[in-house]
């Protein structure tokens, strides 16, 4: 009589989000982005602002190390090209996709420069400002607040962070 092979158990379902799903492909492109950053040192963070027709107004990666400029951070080297291109410091109706939680100077610029939507991907426990640490962007007392989309790809977000530091040790 033949033994019967245990039966490996079914993945779990995935379940769609209607929420985040429609953010995965920006947040793709973004990761490649972020793939820049290494080469010059720097961690890698990824950014895009999108127009308000969806399309790609800015783009940017940390180039702190690259350029030896502290506000180097991909979300500002992304809203700086966005508002060159659109031609004022007024960003309404744009989203901003980035694989990093913004820290308290990013999400000051992205209040300042009234983007309307803002998608993360791994949160940022140590410096992120948009629900982990701090939530500068919903703080009522200020005048504008883009809305949080958090978690989208964050474990592939993650993994390249965690990639980058594991060669740093």
């Amino acid at each position: 009589m033949q033994s019967a092979r245990p039966i490996p158990p079914l993945p779990a379902p995935v379940r769609p989000d209607p929420v985040r799903d429609r953010w995965a492909a920006p947040m793709r492109l973004a990761i490649a982005e972020a793939a820049l950053a290494p080469a010059t040192g720097d961690v890698p963070v990824g950014a895009l602002v999108l127009g308000p027709d969806g399309g790609i107004i800015g783009r940017g990666h940390n180039v702190r190390e690259a350029v030896g400029d502290p506000t180097g951070h991909a979300e500002v080297v992304a809203v700086r090209e966005a508002a060159r291109r659109v031609g004022e410091w007024r960003l309404s109706g744009c989203t901003l996709v980035v694989t990093l939680e913004p820290c308290t100077m990013c999400a000051g610029a992205i209040v300042l420069s009234r983007i309307d939507r803002v998608v993360y991907g791994a949160l940022d426990e140590k410096a992120g400002a948009a629900g982990s640490l701090f939530d500068v962007m919903r703080d009522r007392r200020l005048n504008h607040r883009p809305e949080v989309i958090p978690g989208v790809l964050a474990e592939e977000c993650g993994a390249q962070l965690r990639a980058f530091f594991d060669t740093q040790r």
